[in-house]
């Protein structure tokens, strides 16, 4: 009912900001979007249209997802983390990092403040504006650990999610949500099992 599906209970409610101008508001036009041609390009000339936004781990298993009216923005990925992580994540990898890490530090500096956005290799080549301090592989360069993280997890859950794009489209959005629950639900337990065949090869 409420268009939202998380394994992490909601701790509280999106915070207002009322003396930041649009608060909450779609990235619409350049101006809301930051300097980053290839967001303002990507979200808000083209006026996509509406569908889920999903969390995912690094290992491709889903957090959980929420509807969304218009095109994905800096406010679903924010709204999620600040109504369901007791503490900030030490990295979030985003195609649009550029343009989320100022939208998350300008509204809750300290809930944030040792948390890197980072824009991932399959993304980074659009980029061509921002600074190398959004690139996942900038860091990289320096700490071989990152090397090892899947930053194109996301990528591949969204591609696994466009199975079931059709037969939603034909759902009113209760029977939508269930079907992406039960599809979701799937999907992370096969990853799971993924991982313990890995893990049992490994031994």
């Amino acid at each position: 009912q409420t268009g939202c599906c998380y394994g992490l209970p909601q701790i509280q409610l999106r915070p207002q900001y009322p003396k930041l101008p649009h608060d909450g508001k779609a990235d619409i036009n350049k101006e809301r979007t930051g300097s980053c041609q290839k967001y303002y390009e990507t979200y808000s000339q083209k006026h996509l249209t509406g569908g889920i936004m999903a969390c995912w781990c690094t290992h491709s298993i889903c957090y959980g997802f929420h509807c969304i009216p218009v095109g994905e923005g800096r406010n679903d990925v924010f709204s999620a983390i600040i109504t369901r992580w007791p503490k900030a994540p030490s990295r979030v990898v985003y195609d649009f990092a550029c343009a989320l890490g100022p939208y998350c530090w300008s509204r809750e500096p300290e809930f944030f403040a040792d948390t890197q956005f980072l824009i991932d290799g399959f993304h980074a080549p659009g980029h061509t504006k921002c600074s190398p301090a959004a690139f996942l592989k900038t860091y990289s360069a320096v700490n071989a650990e990152l090397t090892h993280i899947n930053s194109s997890a996301a990528e591949c859950g969204n591609s696994g999610m466009t199975r079931i794009q059709k037969s939603v489209s034909y759902m009113g959005q209760t029977w939508a949500i269930l079907y992406c629950w039960a599809f979701i639900s799937v999907w992370n337990w096969m990853q799971i099992l993924g991982l313990y065949k890995k893990a049992g090869e490994l031994l």
